[in-house]
């Protein structure tokens, strides 16, 4: 009596925890499922000195086509922002996303603009640092150019300022895993 018993819970066991590690192992391995906030800097020789990366692409359909498909080249060394342009219309429905390298002169243009003649929307947002624009700006309060102070100023600076940016990049990425 005994063994004839064991072996049906152990089969159902086995089969249970074999479903359990497929479906883990299919979410894991799925395409859409890719963490772009985990970005490293290259172990290897840099163009130049500071030299970075931004999510570079024109005209995508969306924002993960965008970041799944980018370009992987070094910026321009004129360039020192990622910027991100979103167009969408007043249903917030993205129409396309651009990303590219930037200069100053560029990111002055930072922030939201509707655009009546063609009913849509363009947000524009730039940032400082590798591959930091990840994400879409859809509103005044995300479309706003983020860059770090001049290292030596009393303000929150250099490795510091790339610490916390890091800390709501990660927390950014939590809450989107999560929901």
């Amino acid at each position: 009596g005994g063994p004839s018993v064991a072996f049906p819970s152990m089969a159902i066991a086995t089969a249970v925890s074999l479903l359990v590690t497929c479906s883990l192992l299919s979410a894991a391995v799925r395409s859409d499922s890719i963490n772009f906030y985990n970005i490293r800097p290259p172990q290897g020789a840099t163009p130049y000195p500071r030299s970075f990366k931004c999510f570079t692409c024109e005209q995508a359909s969306d924002n993960y086509s965008c970041n799944r498909w980018a370009e992987d080249k070094w910026c321009p060394q004129n360039t020192k922002y990622c910027m991100t342009i979103h167009h969408f219309g007043h249903h917030g429905k993205t129409k396309f996303v651009s990303k590219r390298c930037a200069t100053l002169e560029d990111c002055n243009t930072s922030g939201c603009r509707h655009h009546g003649n063609t009913h849509h929307t363009e947000c524009v947002s730039c940032c400082e640092g590798m591959a930091c624009n990840v994400e879409l700006p859809t509103n005044h309060t995300n479309a706003v150019f983020v860059w770090s102070q001049a290292y030596g100023s009393a303000a929150l600076g250099g490795g510091r300022w790339n610490y916390m940016l890091l800390i709501v990049s990660g927390l950014t990425a939590l809450l989107v895993l999560c929901q």
